[in-house]
């Protein structure tokens, strides 16, 4: 009998030498740091906890920059165990700088990609947990009473139809903004999407400095249509709000991720985060009314509400872009910062034009003028005019270098700042003195 104890203790040793200390590793806080909202974290928060006792969640909330920033920042004494965004981009910042762990998921049933794009990172730093597309939300309510069609493509919020009626976040502080104005550019082409996005502004009510201001404005009727990550409008539906929302036909769908934190303070109940946002119950969370993310297990479909979309089925899906995470990670700075510069700080003069170019091409329409046909054409010209091609915002060693850190680099920065502030500033002046042509000549 006293053989038979001392095998099986030493078999229990055995077993937790090979696969690591049992349950009681996973105790005591997990800290994640998040751009989601207290909508997505809450109901996660709460099954998370139920389905591992002795852990417990501690959400800090910060957009996707600042968290990136906050890991960076605290890389000598890690304060966060798990990050959890949408943005890809963002990911491959913190893995090039080595700022996450790697690890190897036990959940089974996810495939290795949703559309065209891998779920989880090649090399293990971080994993897709659910699905998230880019595209157009709208208040039906509000469309009807301003008698606006729905809009179904980029172009469609270029008319004038749509003027001062569309609310966007600044991809400076928003991820998944980001990553819509990165899709519009490498769906159209840098300078056609530039055209677009500028012709857009020209129509924007707001630019909120959060992602989840824009749905709110749609939701309570303060805005009409909202530039949005469609989990929002999703979510939205789910709680009874009378919105829709479409995809256009240049978009992208990619994963949103969770990787753990190298040097995290709580590795083990890091993994067990990870583990159960993949699993079917984890998956299904996803699907409660005030979060409604696409699930990247295709079974969990199942439960799904009518109607929702299924990223895995849907033909639609099938037809988008593949999104280049290389390509935004390597621009992502100075995308942002022309969008800043020529957009965000010259909004209102951005609208006036855009209202009196909408207003030559009524007056063109009942009454033919070529000389305002020109004027008009000039200053679309003018605006969607780029002070930088798309390779030196990407591989220009200046620009990039002034935009990825260094000795002298906020000075140089800050000297193509005014660059192209000074030209956005010059190319609107003419603009409006065109506009301002085209409406007279066309009266």
């Amino acid at each position: 009998m006293q053989n038979r104890r001392v095998l099986m203790a030493a078999l229990a040793l055995s077993a937790t030498a090979a696969f690591g200390a049992p349950a009681m590793a996973q105790q005591g806080k997990v800290t994640v740091v998040t751009s989601f909202s207290k909508d997505v974290t809450d109901p996660v928060k709460k099954a998370f906890e139920k389905a591992n006792p002795g852990l417990t969640l501690e959400v800090q909330n910060r957009n996707t920059n600042a968290g990136v920033k906050f890991v960076e920042e605290t890389r000598s004494n890690p304060q966060s165990d798990l990050f959890w965004a949408s943005a890809p981009d963002a990911f491959e910042v913190l893995k090039n700088k080595k700022l996450l762990q790697t690890y190897q998921p036990k959940a089974k049933g996810i495939p290795e990609k949703v559309g065209a794009y891998p779920i989880n990172d090649k090399d293990g730093a971080y994993f897709g947990f659910a699905a998230s597309g880019y595209g157009i939300m709208w208040n039906e309510r509000y469309l009807r009473a301003n008698r606006i069609p729905e809009p179904k493509e980029w172009s469609d919020l270029t008319k004038a139809a749509y003027h001062n009626h569309v609310s966007i976040a600044s991809p400076a502080r928003s991820g998944t903004t980001h990553l819509t104005i990165e899709t519009i550019l490498q769906g159209e082409g840098w300078d056609k999407g530039w055209g677009t996005i500028k012709a857009m502004a020209g129509n924007f009510n707001q630019i909120a400095e959060r992602s989840f201001g824009v749905p709110d404005a749609v939701n309570s009727g303060q805005v009409g249509i909202g530039i949005v990550i469609d989990f929002f409008a999703f979510s939205a539906q789910g709680a009874g709000f009378p919105v829709k929302f479409a995809y256009p036909s240049v978009t992208t769908v990619v994963p949103a991720n969770v990787a753990i934190v190298a040097g995290a303070p709580n590795r083990a109940g890091a993994e067990a985060f990870i583990e159960f946002i993949l699993s079917p119950a984890g998956q299904e969370v996803l699907l409660e009314p005030t979060i409604r993310r696409l699930p990247v297990n295709p079974e969990v479909y199942a439960k799904a509400p009518a109607g929702f979309p299924n990223p895995f089925k849907d033909a639609n899906f099938k037809a988008m872009m593949t999104f280049d995470v290389d390509r935004s990670e390597a621009r992502t700075a100075v995308v942002d910062t022309l969008f800043d510069q020529l957009i965000s700080f010259h909004l209102n003069d951005l609208k006036a034009i855009t209202k009196m170019l909408h207003e030559a091409e009524a007056n063109l329409a009942k009454k033919d003028s070529a000389p305002a046909r020109a004027a008009l054409a000039e200053a679309r010209k003018l605006i969607a005019a780029m002070p930088v091609t798309e390779d030196q915002a990407s591989k220009d060693p200046e620009i990039v270098g002034a935009f990825r850190g260094g000795a002298d680099a906020k000075t140089r920065r800050a000297e193509f700042e005014q660059r192209w502030a000074a030209f956005a500033k010059d190319n609107y002046a003419k603009a409006k003195t065109l506009a301002e042509q085209a409406v007279a000549q066309s009266r």
